[in-house]
């Protein structure tokens, strides 16, 4: 044995190989001791007794062969040890330790055998100086490359991640579904992290908010449950609700909002993994191994809990895999609190919205009605469309259609609001355009009063008067569409042919809110039979059309409509709409009549107090024609009055008309614009008790006014059996 270090490390190397499976075991068995939490990892554990073999064997022959720097390459298996530590998450300094105790052990060896073996003290030191700064050059090259493979693979994982994140953000939450977006969150977690993922909501999230929570243990209901491609199918119990005893894993995750990792043995599969007694087999069978509970909360309240399981043939979970399950399942937490919000909204504007309008049209003989309410499809929400048809004195009947600007409870409450102000405007019996104006300064008053961060209130109107006498139909519009006019054939011939369909050219005049712009009234002349089409928006805008190819389809669609309109507006909404509409849908179809001139009465009467008897004599002749001679007292008592108010306080012409429908209609016309009013009289007042008489032994009664004067009018109700005689004379 020569004297230079070099040539003795290299017979030392040579001297230590047949050994080198003693040296292994003294390195790993210290590496054990020192970095115990590294190793409960099962592929890290299986690599690192490869990896240190390799080490020492490169050792070794760099040693014997006395190899430059340049040469020096990490073995296979220590790079593999490299990247599953980084595939684990294990901190890069505890790859460095690692690296340092296996180098630091190795040369302690070596020196240990340097002494032994050295013949004098001078070849020790000589030998442990040179060995010390290979050592050090070997450990700094090998650590070097081992540091690259562990970020090479650390940067891997962590695109991977936001791959997986990213793809998060884009397949979870694509509806407001809370059952879909549950779905959403297992099929994804099945595509990248495990062989079974499923999902369950706590009972209580799925209530509407404000209900009293249950009693007694917290149940959750199987939302979603999703298995990766090469996992066998397991029988779907979505729907189904359970319980986790109170000491579980699962309650504890649940209570505290904190995920945890658990790993499971075949002998040991937890017994409150299996939802029932029918499907623990079928868990057995596939074989869980590694589970991650991670719970779903959102704005600080629990909603319930994601379960990501692992099979017997794959890795167990690490921390990472446990952060990304988190993220995606933090992700899906927000879009099902979201979805679940959404649909206790959507359904309580929907209810509000649907008991506001209404549930049964009136029955009037101066239309037959049908109508429709669809809300909208979209994320939108419910809207603010509302339709109406109230009946108006002198058998005449108001129809009404509108749209709130917006969606949500907010439009929906606002549209309650706009209805109640035309059914009380309508009582008065406003023309459409004044009916309109002091709407408008409704909805001014509603946007004084809301706060300043909420949307401006504004709304459509269209508000039509139709007179089955005259069969006049005046019409106004506040910024809305105008109605579909559909007149029947000209001749009775020929039923089938297709019927006239016009939208006639309304001065519409712009939205209410706007405030100090003016509102026109149209008048048409209806032919008996005519149908007035009015609807929202809704029905004819869409993205795939323009207006007017909308407009036309409507057309056609009218001018060969069934006869019976239920069918009408069924066919109606199926050819204009696709199937989750985009904009909520108010539709209202009135066909009209014409009152028979028999059943109207008219009397010009002069300004004469002696022709009060004549005119009491006038209604008793009709009404015995009639067969209603049961209310000829009161009549003649509403006559007499109310001619005799027009003589003394009115101006001529003064007209009396009875009309025959439903009920009795007595009106007095006059071309003074001076309405009367109940007042009290004294004990020793003559007079004004006639108009108190008339209230009390009429049904309703009132005054309108029109571009002549105004008309006083009164309502008796016919008795059924008195309505069956005189429809039998008439």
């Amino acid at each position: 044995m020569g004297t230079d270090a070099h040539v003795f490390l290299s017979d030392l190397a040579r001297g230590l190989e047949p050994r080198a499976d003693q040296l292994v075991d003294v390195v790993l068995q210290h590496l054990l001791s020192e970095l115990p939490e590294v190793w409960k990892y099962e592929d890290i554990a299986a690599v690192a007794p490869v990896a240190l073999s390799q080490h020492i064997a490169a050792i070794l022959d760099f040693l014997e062969r006395g190899l430059g720097m340049t040469e020096v390459r990490t073995p296979p298996a220590a790079i593999e040890f490299a990247c599953r530590l980084a595939e684990h998450g294990v901190p890069i300094s505890e790859l460095l330790r690692v690296h340092r105790l296996v180098h630091a052990g190795l040369l302690d060896q070596l020196n240990k055998e340097t002494a032994r073996v050295a013949g004098s003290q001078e070849l020790v030191n000589a030998t442990t100086l040179t060995l010390s700064a290979m050592a050090f050059d070997y450990a700094d090259r090998t650590a070097e490359q081992a540091v690259a493979a562990y970020q090479r693979e650390r940067d891997r994982r962590l695109q991977r991640r936001l791959i997986v994140i990213n793809e998060a953000g884009t397949r979870i939450g694509t509806t407001l579904d809370t059952a879909r977006t549950a779905q959403e969150l297992a099929d994804l977690g099945a595509d990248h992290l495990a062989d079974l993922v499923t999902v369950d909501l706590l009972s209580s999230a799925l209530q509407d908010e404000g209900t009293y929570p249950e009693t007694g243990p917290e149940t959750l209901r199987r939302i979603a449950q999703a298995v990766s491609d090469d996992c066998p199918d397991l029988a779907a119990v979505t729907g189904r609700t359970h319980t986790y005893p109170e000491d579980s894993e699962p309650a504890r995750v649940l209570a505290t909002g904190q995920p945890s990792r658990l790993r499971i043995s075949a002998d040991d599969v937890p017994p409150w993994l299996a939802m029932s007694a029918d499907h623990e087999p079928a868990l057995r069978a596939l074989g869980p191994r590694s589970m991650l509970l991670v719970p779903l909360w959102a704005r600080g309240s629990p909603l319930g809990l994601a379960q990501f399981i692992r099979r017997q043939t794959a890795e167990p979970f690490d921390d990472d895999e446990l952060l990304l399950a988190q993220e995606i399942a933090s992700r899906a937490a927000v879009n099902i609190d979201n979805a679940r919000r959404y649909t206790q909204e959507r359904s309580t504007a929907l209810t509000l919205q649907r008991s506001l309008l209404p549930h049964h049209l009136p029955d009037e003989s101066a239309v037959e009605t049908a109508s429709r309410y669809l809300p909208s499809g979209s994320r939108a929400g419910v809207g603010g469309d509302w339709f109406d048809v109230i009946p108006l004195s002198g058998a005449r009947v108001a129809l009404v259609v509108g749209d709130v600007i917006g969606h949500g409870l907010h439009a929906a409450a606002t549209m309650g609001r706009l209805r109640t102000a035309v059914r009380t405007l309508a009582d008065i019996d406003l023309t459409p355009d004044e009916l309109l104006t002091h709407l408008d300064d409704v909805v001014i008053r509603l946007q004084r009063e809301e706060e300043r961060d909420t949307d401006e209130i504004s709304a459509t109107c269209l508000y039509a008067v139709y007179d089955p006498i005259s069969r006049i139909c005046s019409l106004a519009s506040a910024g809305h569409l105008p109605p579909a006019v559909v007149t029947p054939p000209t001749t009775d011939d020929d039923a089938s042919a297709p019927r006239a369909v016009d939208f006639p050219e309304l001065p519409v005049g712009p939205p209410l809110g706007l405030g100090g712009l003016p509102f026109e009234t149209a008048q048409l002349e209806l032919p008996p039979g005519s149908r007035l089409v009015l609807y929202t928006d809704g029905l004819v805008q869409s993205r795939s059309r323009d207006l007017e190819t909308a407009l036309a389809l409507l057309r056609d669609l009218l001018a060969r409509a069934p006869a019976s309109l239920e069918e009408t507006c069924d066919q109606l909404l199926s050819a204009l709409l696709p199937s989750r509409p985009a904009d909520d849908v108010a539709l209202l179809v009135a066909q009209t009549t014409a009152l028979d001139a028999d059943h109207v009465a008219t009397w010009d009467l002069p300004r004469d107090p002696a022709v009060v008897s004549k005119a009491r004599a006038h209604a008793s002749d009709q009404l015995a024609a009639w067969g209603l001679e049961a209310l000829d007292f009161t009549t003649e008592l509403v006559v007499s009055e109310l001619v005799t108010n027009a003589i003394r306080y009115g101006k001529s012409p003064i007209q009396l008309r009875l009309i025959l429908q439903s009920a009795l209609t007595c009106e007095v016309s006059d071309a003074s614009s001076t309405a009367p009013h109940l007042r009290r009289a004294r004990v020793f007042d003559e007079g004004g008790r006639g108009l108190l008489l008339v209230a009390q032994l009429t049904e309703h009664w009132g005054t309108r006014h029109n571009h002549e004067g105004k008309v006083i009018w009164t309502e008796q109700l016919i008795p059924a059996s008195l309505a069956e005689e005189s429809s039998a004379l008439a």
